[in-house]
């Protein structure tokens, strides 16, 4: 069976998209992780997207509840675009994501930011189940929201994860959809940031969104995608509400 690291050098292989009219995504993520401290990070990496160049992100929540966005190109290209009038800032660097092996990497900002991110992944009978599934759906079955919520409501609570938002509201008012090719667990980690440890992983004692985006409370990897309605700049608010 393939391994993360073979799966994410898979995607970033890929030359492009097919046509559609949804803003599209297609990479691995770590969609979010809560440390003892009250911090949570998350990371998207998605080489392919509809609206412009590959990019990296990272997320970022302080225990008092602010969010950044980190992302190596301009935030009306990236994960901003959706999420941006909930952030308290966002910036453009330089993120390096390395694999050591077939289920470890790391993630690093050196400048200001100064990350050091060290994950490992494992997989569940859960996780495995989940990958299994998605692995034999229609494209369709991505398409419809009912069975996204159907899906996010079952795989939270076996996860460990508290809610899991498949489908819902960006804070700028987009819809999106999440698909899921494969997953994994996060079995250990270590981080810093600021040159400060984030502490032991741990679930926050309230579980924290972005919008409709639930932030699981256990670390879940994924390869796959999401789509987001189209951004119109007369509807939606701007992708920054602070200066970088």
């Amino acid at each position: 069976m393939p391994s993360a690291r073979d799966l994410a050098a898979d995607v970033e292989a890929l030359a492009g998209l097919p046509p559609g009219p949804t803003e599209r995504f297609l990479g691995y993520a770590l969609m979010s992780l809560p440390f003892a401290s009250g911090q949570v990070l998350g990371l998207r990496r998605f080489p392919v997207t509809s609206v412009g160049p590959g990019y990296t992100s990272v997320w970022s929540r302080t225990p008092d509840g602010a969010w950044r966005i980190y992302t190596t190109i301009d935030a009306s290209l990236s994960c901003p675009r959706y999420f941006g009038s909930a952030l308290e800032a966002t910036s453009v660097h330089d993120i390096a994501v390395d694999w050591s092996d077939d289920r470890r990497f790391s993630v690093r900002i050196d400048d200001d930011i100064d990350l050091r991110w060290d994950v490992v992944l494992t997989t569940t009978p859960m996780s495995r189940m989940m990958s299994a599934m998605a692995g034999g759906l229609p494209h369709a079955a991505w398409q419809s929201e009912r069975f996204l919520s159907m899906l996010g409501g079952m795989a939270g609570p076996a996860l460990g994860a508290g809610r899991i938002g498949m489908t819902g509201d960006t804070p700028n008012r987009q819809r999106f959809r999440a698909r899921l090719d494969r997953m994994w667990v996060v079995e250990s980690s270590l981080a810093s940031l600021h040159g400060e440890s984030l502490g032991p992983v741990a679930p926050l004692a309230e579980q924290t969104r972005l919008g409709g985006f639930w932030m699981p409370q256990r670390g879940i990897f994924m390869i796959g995608g999401a789509e987001f309605d189209p951004r119109d700049a007369g509807e939606h608010p701007p992708t920054t509400r602070a200066a970088a």
